[in-house]
């Protein structure tokens, strides 16, 4: 890769003019946010949508656009963290909510959707059990929950850098505000992810490097040795939190093994893998089946859903009434009529072929552009999910992300992009999530915002 050192004050020349352009751009926001900060937070619904100095606000999206405001035609590459993968407002799965409405959006009681929705499930997943709940927050709640009652054990491990959702749970080690606190590789600290998490909590979530199968079994054999084994790993198989991070060859399978060998309940947490890569998402694409998966985002079409899913032993915990599942509105009428039209009539196997041939034009148009300008960047993508990594050494965990990832060209891209017609989420963990009705010209766009942003850092 490129060795090239970024002209920090060019960057934060580029940074200043490109905020100024955007506010020039947003009067509409700045006067929606000085109203909404009387009554919200920050200005927001959601810590995740607040913006320095001001966020901004939308009003419509159709297909792969949305608009703001303001009234601008926006690209959009952010697609709700990857909860929009069907595009917005796709006809078919309106006209599934529009069908669905006028008979009831909420009993509390069950509807045939949902064990239909729990059959598609099971065949995709290879996993026979399944509820449902609202979130993927719930989702990874409930489902730690159930193998701790299958294992009788309460610690966790997890990846360290990995979002498992906002629950006391898994609020630990999502990153580190002091990266001096983080501990050795073996032997990482678990840290609060904010404030007002219980030190229980904290103490019983055990976090662990992504693709190192060798200092994971040593941590989980200690644990072992010491009379305290973990209930579950709780793991996407392929990290969306930093960026994208793929797992190296034979580590799901690592972990696969040695989650068996100590009675320890696997769970992928496929709520941004799910659905945006495979219909089977994470088992179908690496082929590795754990005890149980959790879906969220994407499920339901841009409904509020999630889904857990698990084998027929760990599930055992639920059908006897040994842990009790719950929700109101899980399975609700609405949100499985949304998540049926989009699973059987939307994300089809053309849906994915159509999201592969975009991602790799994506990925191919923002390497050669690297390559031209001789720049210190490289993609990684994965069906309809990628990024751009502003590093020269390759990313494969928290550690190697932290220390080669360049906050300030990711700050710096996403304006780029946003006063050039396109959105992106926000925040050096984002990804990319395309959606099933990008066009090629969508793809060029970004592709041209990209150079533009490449040539200006190179000049």
């Amino acid at each position: 890769m490129a060795e090239c050192v970024p002209n920090r004050k060019l960057i934060a020349e580029l940074t200043a003019n490109e905020e100024k352009t955007l506010e020039e751009r947003t009067p509409k926001s700045y006067e929606l946010y000085q109203r909404a900060i009387k009554s919200m937070p920050m200005g927001v619904a959601s810590s995740y949508q607040a913006r320095d100095p001001y966020p901004v606000y939308f009003t419509h999206g159709k297909g792969p656009h949305i608009w703001t405001v303001e009234g601008q035609e926006i690209a959009d590459f952010h697609n709700g963290f990857g909860c929009m993968v069907q595009g917005h407002a796709h006809p078919v799965i309106v006209e599934a909510i529009q069908k669905r409405a006028p008979l009831g959006t909420q009993f509390a009681l069950p509807t045939e959707d949902s064990i239909i929705m729990a059959e598609n499930l099971a065949g995709a997943f290879k996993l026979p059990k399944w509820r449902f709940v609202n979130s993927g927050s719930e989702a990874t709640m409930d489902a730690i929950r159930v193998a701790r009652a299958f294992t009788g054990r309460e610690p966790i491990v997890k990846m360290f850098g990995s979002y498992h959702g906002h629950h006391d749970y898994v609020m630990v080690s999502i990153g580190a505000l002091d990266y001096g606190k983080i501990g050795p590789r073996d032997n990482y600290a678990s840290l609060s992810y904010g404030a007002g998490i219980p030190q229980s909590s904290i103490d019983l979530t055990v976090a662990v490097p992504f693709n190192d199968i060798e200092n994971i079994t040593k941590r989980i054999e200690r644990m072992v040795e010491e009379g305290n084994p973990p209930a579950c790993v709780i793991m996407e198989a392929a990290m969306m939190n930093l960026g994208v991070v793929l797992p190296e060859p034979g580590f799901l399978e690592g972990i696969r093994a040695l989650t068996k060998k100590h009675g320890i309940v696997l769970i992928f947490d496929d709520v941004k893998v799910g659905i945006c890569t495979a219909r089977g998402g994470s088992v179908e694409r690496f082929g590795v089946v754990p005890d149980m998966v959790t879906l969220g985002k994407a499920l339901a079409g841009g409904t509020p859903c999630g889904a857990i899913g698990g084998s027929d032993e760990v599930m055992a915990m639920v059908n006897d009434g040994t842990v009790f599942q719950v929700g109101t509105y899980s399975g609700n009428p609405l949100a499985m009529a949304a998540a049926r039209a989009s699973f059987e009539q939307v994300m089809t196997d053309e849906a994915y072929q159509y999201l592969n041939h975009l991602n790799d034009r994506i990925i191919a148009g923002c390497d050669a552009v690297c390559a031209k300008y001789d720049f210190p960047g490289y993609t990684v993508g994965i069906s309809s999910k990628g990024c751009v990594n502003f590093a020269l050494d390759k990313i494969t965990d928290y550690e190697s992300f932290i220390k080669t990832q360049d906050h300030e060209l990711v700050a710096l891209a996403w304006l780029y992009n946003m006063n050039r017609g396109i959105i992106i989420a926000p925040g050096r963990e984002e990804e990319w999530t395309l959606s099933i009705t990008h066009t090629d010209a969508d793809i060029d766009l970004y592709i041209s915002a990209f150079e533009d942003l490449v040539r200006d850092v190179t000049a």
